[in-house]
Parts: C-alpha cells; structure tokens; sequence
C-alpha cells in the first residue's frame, strides 16, 4: 500500500469488529446472550417528516380564510331570519336581519379577496361552472347569495333615509323586486353556510377530511347560533322570537352535531380538536353555547338577558369555527394524524379479508 507524506495527520482507525460466533448481518445479540435471542439493528420506523416536510401539505390559507367561515354563517342565517321578519311582519326584524346580511357577505367577501390577493382572482373563479369543486360552486353561490341580500338591505337603506338615495326611476323596480329578492337570499342561505365545510372536507388534511360528513351540520348549526345571537343583539325583544327560536335550535343542533363527528371520527384523527389552542376553544364553544342557549329560554321579557345570551351564541360560534379551522391546520403538520388512521384501515381491510386490490397488496 502507498503511503502519503500527510498520513501522519491522520487520527488512528478504530479497530475493526468483525462477526462472531456465526452472527447474522442486520441483528445484535442481547447482553450476555448466546446467540438464541436476537434483536434488529434497526429500530421501528417513526413516521415523523419526510426530508423534513410534512406528508400533508397544509393549507395555505391564514385568519382571513377562517373570517369568512364565520361570516358566511352569519350571513346565511342572517338572510333567514330577514325572510321570517318578511313573512311575520316583524319590519325590526327584517329590517336589522337584511342588513346584518349583507354586512357579513361584504366583510366575509373582503376576507376572502384579501386571502387571494388579487381581486380578480375570484371573477376568474366564476368564468366556468364545475359541480366537482366545492371552490366553483361556491363561488357562485356566494355571488348569488350577495345579489339577493345587497337588494333587499339597498331597499331598507332607502326607506330608513326617507327615499333619499339617488335611484330616480330605479325605485319603484327596487321596491317590486325586494320581496323576491329576500326569498332569493334565503334560498342560498343554507348552501352559503354549508358549502364551507364540504370544502375543507374535500381537502386531504386529516382532521377535516375525516369529519367531511357531518361538518356540514356542524357549520350550519353554528351559523344559526351567530345569526340568531347578532339578532337578539340588535332586534327589540318583541320582535325576536323568531331569533330565539332559531338560537334554541342551533345550540341543540351545534351539540348534537359535534358529539356525533368526534364519535364517527378516529381517535387519532380527532386528537387535534381537544388539544391545545384549538382544543381550548372548542371547549369554550360549548360552554358558551350551553349558556346562551339557556339564556335564549329566558329572555322572553328582559332584553338585557337576551343580549347577553345573543354575545354568547355570537362567540361560541365564532370559536367553533376558528377552533375547526385551526385544528385541521394542525393535523397536517403531525405525520401521525395521517399515517396512523391509514395503517388502521388496511389493517381493517385485510381483517374482513379484502386482500386483493391495490391498497392491501402493497408493500
């Protein structure tokens, strides 16, 4: 062999082990062990990252996306109760309803701009119509929706300024297609609530997608808390039974809702929705619920009491969607969330002795 005159800087070679005793390559015998207990070299794989990336992507969306899961809500349910003012003759009702719709769809839509970046992104989003993307439908139940709720508030705008707004000829088509306008809104109210969910659901994000069937009740109920407890907030106490009823009905709904998805869901998968920060505040949403729920039975006469109870149903529905929003994000960082429940199933697959596809066939 052929020295170098730089072997001298060298450090020493640790001496070589060579196998023993007949050892198998890949194994190590235990302390004192004579060969007949033998244990691998390499340890159970943790799924913890590829080359450091999740095996999710997350999501990109931020806070914005999860306002205008909130608002939606608010909106829909809004456009509700403005046709149950419409059809009861509660003009408070219908008037603060109509206008708490269009609010919310204008920020909820703002929200959603902001998280795009370019306004024209979502005019792009309405150059086709595809019912297999939750994004394409939405987006065009959202625009019809916001027709609908901006004619009916235009219509109360103009009455409570005295007739004042600048429509000249415009106001007498204004005042013959208002009513129509208020059905239409409520028309689209539910699918504005709903469509929401079946989106996150659509995703692979592990928490999500595995409550993709009953996140749509979830969102519905929790969009009946906020608009009923924004109306009980802002409507005269005689005129928001209607209010009150449909608050009565979103906490029973939001509760019912909730224990069923987590109880369909694998426990791995559900982790995310009881631990830390979304954790915290989907317990505070059902406590909130639970409170503004028994405050909506008594406020029949006392208007402080049906504020309080309209601010508790507002947040509880808020947190409820924040905590969902997040929970989800989480489970797309952890591998866990998505390797563990995907082990289970073929697991459970090849138990009821489907063996011969593609998922179980694999190695």
């Amino acid at each position: 062999m052929t020295h170098s005159d730089f072997d001298s800087f060298r450090p020493p070679a640790p001496p070589r082990r060579g196998l023993r005793g007949g050892a198998k390559l890949g194994v190590r015998r235990r302390d004192g062990g004579d060969g007949s207990r033998e244990m691998p070299m390499v340890p159970e794989p943790e799924f913890t990252s590829y080359y450091g990336r999740p095996v999710v992507k997350p999501a990109p969306w931020g806070d914005d996306v999860a306002a205008y899961l909130f608002l939606g809500g608010v909106a829909g349910g809004s456009a509700l109760l403005g046709l149950g003012g419409q059809l009861t003759g509660r003009e408070t009702l219908r008037r603060n309803a109509r206008l708490s719709a269009l609010a919310a769809v204008s920020l909820g839509a703002a929200a959603l701009v902001k998280d795009l970046g370019r306004p024209e992104r979502f005019l792009h989003m309405l150059r086709t119509f595809k019912l297999t993307s939750p994004m394409s439908v939405g987006s065009w139940i959202l625009s019809a929706f916001s027709a609908g709720a901006g004619v009916a508030a235009v219509a109360e705008i103009d009455r409570m300024s005295g007739r004042r707004l600048p429509l000249g000829p415009l106001r007498p088509v204004l005042q013959a297609v208002e009513g129509p306008a208020g059905f239409e809104a409520a028309l689209f109210a539910g699918p504005l609530a709903a469509y929401t969910a079946v989106l996150l659901g659509d995703t692979a994000t592990p928490t999500w997608n595995a409550a993709h069937e009953e996140l749509p009740f979830v969102f519905v109920s929790s969009a009946s808390l906020a608009s009923a407890g924004l109306a009980m907030i802002t409507t005269p106490v005689h005129e928001a039974g209607p209010a009150r009823t449909l608050g009565a009905l979103g906490v029973v709904g939001d509760l019912v809702a909730t224990r069923v998805m987590e109880h369909r869901m694998d426990p791995v998968e559900a982790e995310p929705l009881h631990e830390g920060r979304p954790g915290a505040m989907l317990k505070w949403s059902e406590r909130l619920a639970i409170a503004g729920g028994v405050g909506t039975l008594l406020a029949g006469r006392s208007r402080a009491v049906a504020a309080a109870s309209g601010v508790a149903l507002l947040a509880a529905s808020a947190l409820t969607r924040f905590g969902l929003f997040e929970a989800g994000l989480a489970s797309a960082k952890d591998p866990r969330y998505t390797i563990e429940p995907q082990k289970k199933r073929l697991e459970a697959r090849r138990a009821a002795g489907v063996t011969d596809d593609s998922i179980t066939t694999a190695r």
